[in-house]
């Protein structure tokens, strides 16, 4: 038996989704306003405020591209269960191990 999820049962899968469409998003503003700026060289000043507005699109994109990959990173971080998450204390592991054994010894009477 084969259980196929489809994107909409996952949000992890959702929110790279968002993700992406932001980053496409991003790179149309930033063409728009590289074709404003040419035309503002060209002396087309009446591109300004297409300029303008892209601007106000690109700062608009920054901040939900962002917010989307700070959602995608916890939605990873919550799907792995934190696992990896953090560093393993090797040194802090082998001290509690040696007091627990020393605790056993100390009942036992060794």
């Amino acid at each position: 038996m084969t259980i196929r999820f489809t994107e909409g049962d996952d949000p992890a899968a959702e929110a790279a989704g968002a993700l992406d469409l932001t980053e496409q998003l991003y790179r149309i503003a930033v063409e728009e306003l590289n074709e404003a700026f040419a035309g503002i060289r060209e002396g087309r000043f009446e591109l300004a405020k297409d300029g303008k507005r892209a601007v106000r699109d690109l700062a608009d994109l920054s901040k939900a591209l962002l917010e989307e990959r700070r959602n995608v990173e916890k939605l990873r971080k919550q799907a792995a269960g934190e696992a990896g998450g953090g560093e393993l204390d090797l040194g802090a592991a082998r001290d509690e191990i040696g007091r627990r054994l020393a605790c056993l010894r100390a009942a036992r009477g060794d």
